[in-house]
């Protein structure tokens, strides 16, 4: 498998994560089997692609056939014009009045959800003599942004007859896919917005990735799909349907110090653990809880090396952790021990630190991003 460093900051360290651009492709043409030829994909890669490098995947998805690509920030959407990215892309969150010339000079779609921000908008695009591309938000239900939608009509009316504007979209998001009881009433709201509209605009989006699975009626002409990409699951009742989907990222490090350790003798910060009763050989790894493996997972996960599974001991540290790779033949200083991801025939999940964690799967990823270094595999 060919693997390509990225230049990015502490390059020389024995710990990283790797990226599949192969599994992204994958994952990719698993939900594009799911919709209609019609309808297309927008691939959320804000946080720099939940962790797993937006450059990267932006490219990786550019050449097989995204239509459009959705950020949080106007810096984002800089980020991927700066890597000549060339497709479409929407600021998914608000943007400030001062950024909007830049946002326009880059060629970034913008979202609105007020009155106040589409006369902002206008003032902006009168000044520089150009049209803007908006996406009108309505809030449905999940009260984080967008224009209520008892009173989302006469902006999208204005909108729709200013000149300045191109009303290139109107979109909601599901505050509980997981709950169809829920869902319903935000479609319901959403549809008695769209259903009152005498045109339709280039773009309707209303489902995530979770959505995107659970309901397909609403799946309009546009999807916007982030942790399906990435190969993590949304959290869905059991009898919905989940294609066959590869996690993208995996964790991994070098052994850095061998050595043995006598019956009762405590490992790390507090001697929180201490062995048994039989002498075992530590491997030292240097990935810590600056790194985004968090301390609570301390005794609690594994990681594979040379084909076999070898329970993580003692608290993590912040930049290192310990293994007791007692019984392993062969082991020595330099060998790679696997902590996400596939090693031979064993995979370890990111769901399962999720878990550990009692959080989602999307934060693991994000996390790992602080100051690892990222390889890409194809």
């Amino acid at each position: 498998m060919k693997a390509l460093r990225t230049p990015v900051a502490q390059t020389r360290r024995d710990a990283w994560t790797e990226v599949n651009l192969s599994s992204v492709e994958h994952n990719f043409n698993c939900i594009k089997k799911l919709l209609s030829p019609e309808t297309g994909i927008m691939a959320v890669v804000k946080a720099d692609s939940y962790g797993h490098g937006a450059n990267m995947i932006a490219k990786t998805l550019s050449a097989t056939g995204v239509t459009m690509f959705g950020v949080a920030s106007v810096d984002e959407g800089i980020q991927l014009r700066q890597a000549d990215i060339k497709k479409p892309v929407l600021i998914l969150g608000p943007t400030p009045a001062w950024a909007l010339a830049c946002a326009v000079e880059y060629n970034l779609d913008i979202t609105i959800f007020s009155d106040d921000h589409l006369n902002e908008c206008i003032e902006i695009a009168r000044k520089l003599d150009q049209q803007i591309n908006v996406h009108i938000k309505i809030d449905t239900g999940m009260h984080r942004i967008g224009i209520d939608y008892s009173k989302a009509l006469p902006l999208i009316e204005k909108a729709r007859q200013t000149k300045e504007i191109f009303l290139k979209g109107i979109f909601s998001h599901l505050a509980c896919a997981e709950d169809p009881d829920i869902s319903q009433i935000q479609i319901n709201r959403w549809n008695s917005v769209i259903n009152s509209l005498d045109f339709k605009p280039p773009y309707l989006h209303f489902t995530n990735s979770a959505a995107t699975l659970a309901y397909k009626n609403i799946h309009y002409n546009l999807v916007r799909c982030g942790l399906e990409i990435y190969g993590l699951q949304p959290d869905l009742p059991p009898e919905v349907y989940r294609p066959s989907i590869k996690q993208v990222m995996s964790l991994k490090g070098r052994i850095t110090h061998l050595h043995a350790a006598k019956p009762g003798e405590g490992v790390s910060y507090g001697h929180k653990y201490a062995v048994p009763d039989k002498e075992i050989i530590i491997a030292t790894l240097p990935v810590g809880y600056a790194d985004g493996v968090s301390r609570r997972l301390s005794g609690q996960i594994c990681g594979v090396i040379k084909g076999h599974k070898v329970p993580q001991i003692g608290v993590i540290t912040m930049d290192q952790m310990m293994f007791d790779v007692t019984g392993i033949n062969d082991i020595q200083a330099g060998d790679i021990i696997t902590l996400l991801g596939y090693d031979s025939d064993i995979f370890l999940s990111i769901d399962e630190w999720a878990k550990i964690l009692g959080t989602i799967n999307y934060e693991i990823p994000c996390l790992l991003k602080v100051r690892l270094p990222r390889v890409f595999t194809s």
